[in-house]
């Protein structure tokens, strides 16, 4: 089994990726309301602070930054997968080794995390979740994908509601 290694930084920035384990369903989207309650019950326990996060039918991308005492982002993510997959029906196949594990069959078992250290890599990643849903397809502008911080960072004056109208010019990130 593969050494995976995670970077812990007590009130630590991240980055992070999260996919649904088969691709080509839309849980996420279709219990949209499920993971935010998922979200805000996790965060009422073990708080922490979203910086950026944008919802796509099958996986999501996210920044958080974590209280300065404390490093544990594993056990929130644990935590709201948990939640979320409880409040789905069971109708997910099953692979065997999920079925030994007793497993429910949702979630792929890892993420991708980037620990964010710079002002420069912060900004680069706020802009590659806001511009997802345009990447994938989902939509022809930023502002039409309703689950998304975009709209608050519109709100807040920080972007402009036409941000990134060109195709052209979408930002990136090397994940």
């Amino acid at each position: 089994m593969p050494n995976y290694r995670r970077n812990f930084v007590a009130g630590g920035c991240y980055f992070f990726t999260v996919n649904l384990l088969e691709r080509r369903r839309t849980l996420l989207t279709e219990h949209i309301d499920l993971l935010r309650n998922s979200v805000r019950r996790v965060r009422r326990l073990y708080p922490f602070h979203i910086d950026a996060w944008v919802v796509l039918p099958d996986h999501m991308h996210c920044i958080w930054t974590l209280p300065p005492d404390t490093d544990d982002f594993p056990m929130r993510w644990r935590l709201i997968k948990l939640l979320f997959s409880k409040g789905l029906p069971r109708t997910e196949r099953l692979s065997a080794t999920r079925q030994r594990r007793a497993e429910r069959g949702i979630w792929q078992r890892r993420y991708w995390e980037h620990t964010i250290v710079t002002e420069r890599d912060y900004a680069q990643h706020i802009d590659y979740i806001h511009v997802n849903p345009l990447k994938h397809g989902y939509v022809q502008r930023v502002c039409d994908w309703p689950h998304s911080t975009f709209h608050r960072y519109v709100a807040d004056g920080i972007l402009l509601p036409d941000w990134c109208s060109d195709i052209d010019d979408l930002p990136t990130v090397s994940e």
